[in-house]
């Protein structure tokens, strides 16, 4: 799995993507994901330990869920890897998005489907999209390839900001704990967000 920085569109699993400014509070507070969806507030709280560490309380964006769908993701999605990827997005997402909502794009050999995943109704939720969709289909060998390059190309001759980032989590992603997932989709976020203020590529 992989992950880009907040940008303009998103590429691949784990995208954020964010356009907006900044208040102090969570978008959606705590109290409200014990009410709506009360197994993800470790989660929540984790994704708030690590906006905090990175200076980014209050920081409002939208936030973009692109989910590898080959026939190499099989046993994430049957061990429940990626059901459980989409609640750590979710649960960062409540602290950046007030909609509770995170769209998320599934794709193998082309686009194979697309759901909002919706705090509250988030349970099982992938896993069942996933089941329903069908064959599994292939993507390119030099994917990794692909998501290194856009993480290098140069600024500003090939892009206004550096708006990608990447890492991989090997073969055991859940061997990557949830504050460690969150520290590293959130590491470049303040650098970016300075960068796409100068540039106005946000307000």
């Amino acid at each position: 799995m992989c992950c880009t920085r907040p940008g303009e569109r998103p590429h691949h699993e784990g995208v954020i993507a964010t356009n907006s400014s900044s208040g102090r509070a969570s978008a959606i507070s705590l109290s409200k994901v014990q009410e709506d969806a009360p197994d993800l507030v470790t989660l929540y709280e984790a994704a708030g330990d690590s906006l905090r560490r990175q200076g980014l309380e209050g920081v409002r964006a939208a936030v973009y869920l692109v989910l590898d769908r080959s026939g190499s993701m099989r046993s994430y999605y049957r061990d429940g890897t990626m059901q459980h990827l989409a609640e750590q997005v979710l649960s960062l997402s409540a602290h950046l998005d007030d909609d509770g909502i995170v769209p998320v794009v599934f794709f193998s050999t082309d686009v194979d489907g697309s759901t909002d995943l919706t705090l509250g109704r988030h349970r099982t939720r992938i896993d069942k999209l996933h089941e329903n969709l069908g064959h599994m289909g292939r993507t390119n060998d030099n994917e990794f390839a692909f998501l290194r390059k856009l993480d290098t190309l140069a600024v500003p001759a090939r892009r206004i900001v550096d708006n990608a980032g990447f890492f991989h989590v090997g073969r055991n992603p859940r061997a990557t704990t949830d504050h460690q997932l969150f520290d590293r989709l959130l590491q470049e976020f303040p650098e970016w967000l300075t960068a796409a203020r100068t540039a106005r590529v946000v307000r």
